[in-house]
Parts: C-alpha cells; sequence; structure tokens
C-alpha cells in the first residue's frame, strides 16, 4: 500500500456542524492526516488545550451515542453469532461491574498509551514503554504512581515548548509521511487488547477479528478526536462510551433482581 498523496489542508469553520464532522471523519480514516486542529492553537497554549476538550460535551455524547448504534446493530449481532461459535465468555461480571475501572482508568491509560503520542511522537518514545507497564500493573498504587509521574513528565516537556532541532525536524518530516501506518496500527493494536477480556474453549484464528469490532472502529473515532479536538477530548469520549454498557447491565441487573429472576 503506498502512502497517500499530500494534499493541501481543509481549512475548517471556526464552529463545525455536525455534518461537517461526519465528512471530516471518514475524510480522515480514508486518509489520516496530521493538519491542524478544529481550533485555533498556539504553541504557547498548544499543551494546555491539548486536555482541554475542544468540543461540547452535547456533541460528545452525540459521538458516543453513534458509537453505541452500530456497535449494538451493526457489530452486536456479529459478536454474538462469532462468541457462540467460539465458545467466549466475556471476562466482565454483570454482578460485580467494574465502574472505576471502566470510567477512569481504562479510558486515561489506554488514551494515554494509543493515542497521546500521535502528536507528540518524540515523548511517545518514553510514554509508551511506561503506560505498558501502568496496563501490567492494572489499577493501584504502582499504576497511579507511574501515571503521575508521566503526567508531571509531560507537564514539564510540553510547557517548555522547546524547538525542534534540525535532525528531530527531519524525523518529524518521516513520521507525518508515515502517520496514516501508525495511525492504523495504533487502532488494530488497541481493539486486540480487548481480545484479553475473552475466554475461549474453541476458536479459531479467523474468529478473533470480529470479536473486536466494536473496538476497532471505536478506534478509529477516538484516534480522530484525539488528533483534531485533543487528548482531552479522547480521554472524556472514551468514559462517556464505557459508560454506556455499563450502565445497560446494570439496569438490567436491577430490572432481574426486582422480577425476582436474578
Amino acid at each position: 500500500m503506498n502512502p497517500p498523496p499530500n494534499q493541501p489542508e481543509p481549512s475548517y469553520p471556526r464552529r463545525m456542524t455536525w455534518l461537517d464532522e461526519w465528512h471530516d471523519f471518514w475524510a480522515f480514516v480514508r486518509r489520516p492526516r496530521l493538519s491542524r486542529r478544529c481550533r485555533q492553537v498556539t504553541p504557547r497554549t498548544a499543551w494546555v488545550l491539548d486536555w482541554m476538550p475542544g468540543i461540547s460535551f452535547l456533541r460528545l455524547l452525540g459521538w458516543a451515542a453513534i458509537l453505541w448504534g452500530i456497535n449494538i446493530f451493526l457489530f452486536g449481532p456479529i459478536v454474538i453469532g462469532i462468541s457462540k461459535q467460539a465458545g467466549a465468555t466475556h471476562a466482565v461480571d454483570p454482578a460485580n461491574l467494574p465502574w472505576l475501572l471502566a470510567l477512569v482508568w481504562a479510558p486515561l491509560v489506554e488514551e494515554m498509551l494509543f493515542r497521546y503520542g500521535l502528536r507528540r511522537p518524540g515523548i511517545a518514545l518514553w510514554l509508551v514503554p511506561l503506560m505498558v507497564l501502568a496496563l501490567w500493573l492494572k489499577p493501584g498504587v504502582g499504576q497511579s504512581l507511574i501515571f503521575a509521574l508521566v503526567i508531571l513528565a509531560i507537564y514539564r516537556v510540553t510547557s517548555a515548548n522547546p524547538m525542534p532541532g534540525v535532525r528531530a525536524r527531519q524525523w518529524l518530516r518521516l513520521y507525518r509521511r508515515w502517520f496514516w501506518l501508525i495511525f492504523h496500527v495504533s487502532v488494530l493494536t488497541f481493539a486486540s487488547l480487548h481480545l484479553f477480556n475473552f475466554t475461549f474453549t474453541s476458536a479459531q484464528w479467523w474468529m478473533l477479528p470480529a470479536l473486536v469490532l466494536p473496538q476497532w472502529f471505536t478506534g478509529l473515532v477516538l484516534g480522530w478526536m484525539r488528533v483534531m479536538r485533543g487528548i482531552g477530548a479522547a480521554i472524556l469520549l472514551h468514559a462517556l462510551f464505557n459508560f454506556g454498557p455499563l450502565m445497560a447491565a446494570w439496569l438490567a441487573m436491577r430490572w432481574l433482581q426486582s422480577a425476582g429472576l436474578a
């Protein structure tokens, strides 16, 4: 596959409509690019604005609703059918829902691991190994300490806003050229990680990609959101997306209990 040709970056309106965003998302997925953001960002303020969602909460909720709808009605039947064939069961216990893990730790750790470095490739060289360690440790004191040190280091590096040297600029040009591939690899890796949420009895290799179709599509949206709106928007959307299935499972359990079926 050849890298996409260089094309002039689009000129975004100050306030993008829902249709503008939808078209921009699909254009980005077809040709991932490091274009300028959907809002005015200066070098002096970029480090702090990156953590502030450059999008309204209602618009984020709209994107979460789109993800819920696509994953339930399009990918849901596929995942259920493949799960039955593979003898796969999900690790989440409906009677003991992981609210803290799904709404806080997963959005923070996974977004920092898979998507923060998309716009900060230099930082990603040391950030990704640290976040892999944090992911391996699971929620607790060790993970919290690593995350706090990471945030402090990112603040020290990004707030200083040093100008890249000649060699760094050459490396950044190479990164921009292959960004389309890096982006899609990060999305596929993110989706593949969620295979560990299942236990299998008779799975074949071709079944595995189908089981994480929801995470693959969600990763595309989260990656686009990170690049265009900032890491804060991606983290918040990730938390909103996780909230929907957990709330649905909680309501279902409450109904079953009230009906005397659980």
